[in-house]
């Protein structure tokens, strides 16, 4: 019998509602939650689409954001239906959940969190009244999912006496592994274009390209670069070198870039400043071996490869080497891929995420728990 059948679940996602109309990491990952509850039987009710995400470090809309909030708490109290328990996906320091505790408390349903962070070093600063704020959430919560281990030690350290605190690897919305890729196509980078770390990831990109072409070990290569953005031009404007052997497809639907998964031969995103990203679980479940740097967060998600990563320190000439490696040794190549595929499949697929995600809250929804 299916654990959840004749619960509603409050779902809310400060940093990014599932409604949202851009795409990102984080939307695809609230989407991929919703449905994980809902096929247990669950009715998943989204609460609010109040986006609580400052990230300039701006007092005065950090307080505009809660006055927001109060009203609505205010409204929620008065108008959401009856559920059995709230839950909120990713409360930290520039997106607190400003609301979900105070809706479980005054409704007396448990408060569950799914990925949360502490970050003490922000308790002070611009972000200092939102810091402890996200805090005070992560306080209020009877059980916190965390997704990485980076995430664990701090939520360890801070966590109140009788907080249960539960690993949910990072996963994809599919039962089954994808087609394998026949690793005989092209280059493939899939990332958001838009300023800061993104395009710090494509930056890295250009300068191993450029090492590709002085080295002249790794043949006529190509790269076909899945996305698009505000920094579309920036990101243009660094491949402009390479010519027609970097390929622009734009934002591309599931079903495209799972077609372009299958037709690549290896993925290659740096990471910059990555919490874990859909992206290299996507590109492993087709049999992809990932050119990325050693960063924490990426490691919880990364099966082991041929080669040692290169740490972030190193620069696109270490990325360069790996991949200059896989495509003059193709039995490593070979052999990543059928590694990444075996750890998505043991590790990051819809059955161990629903599992692990059941195991924790059928608890807290039985009748003598509430």
């Amino acid at each position: 019998m299916k654990q959840g059948i004749g619960h509603k679940i409050g779902f809310y996602a400060p940093m990014k509602s599932p409604n949202h109309p851009v795409p990102s990491g984080d939307r695809e990952m609230a989407r991929n939650l919703i449905a994980l509850l809902e096929d247990e039987g669950t009715e998943v009710i989204l609460a609010s689409e109040l986006r609580s995400h400052e990230k300039h470090g701006d007092p005065v809309r950090q307080a505009e954001l809660r006055a927001e909030a109060e009203a609505e708490i205010s409204r929620l109290l008065a108008e959401l239906p009856e559920v059995s328990l709230w839950a909120t996906y990713h409360n930290y320091y520039k997106a607190p959940d400003l609301i979900g505790p105070r809706v479980a408390a005054a409704r007396g349903i448990p408060y569950v969190q799914i990925e949360s962070t502490r970050a003490k070093k922000r308790l002070s600063g611009p972000w200092a009244d939102f810091a402890a704020a996200a805090h005070k959430a992560a306080d209020a919560a009877d059980l916190i999912f965390y997704l990485t281990d980076q995430d664990h030690f701090a939520l360890d350290r801070d966590r109140v006496a009788d907080q249960t605190l539960v690993h949910l690897p990072p996963f994809l919305p599919q039962d089954t592994l994808p087609p394998a890729s026949a690793l005989d196509g092209p280059m493939l980078t899939v990332g958001m274009m838009r300023g800061g770390d993104k395009l710090a990831s494509y930056s890295l990109i250009a300068a191993a390209l450029k090492c590709l072409d002085s080295r002249g070990r790794a043949g006529n290569w190509k790269l076909c670069v899945a996305g698009d953005g505000p920094a579309r031009a920036e990101v243009e404007a660094l491949f402009a070198p390479f010519g027609a052997r970097v390929e622009f497809l734009g934002q591309l639907d599931r079903n495209s870039l799972a077609e372009a998964y299958a037709q690549a031969c290896l993925f290659f995103w740096p990471g910059v400043n990555e919490a874990f990203g859909m992206v290299y679980l996507e590109a492993q479940a087709h049999g992809l071996p990932v050119v990325t740097q050693d960063r924490p967060g990426l490691r919880d998600v990364l099966a082991p490869s041929a080669l040692p990563r290169p740490d972030k320190k190193e620069g696109a000439f270490a990325m360069t080497k790996v991949i200059e490696h896989f495509r003059t040794t193709p039995e490593d190549l070979r052999s990543d891929a059928q590694t990444a595929r075996e750890h998505i499949a043991a590790h990051h697929l819809a059955p161990v995420a629903r599992d692990r995600l059941w195991s924790a809250l059928a608890p807290l929804l039985a009748p003598e728990t509430r």
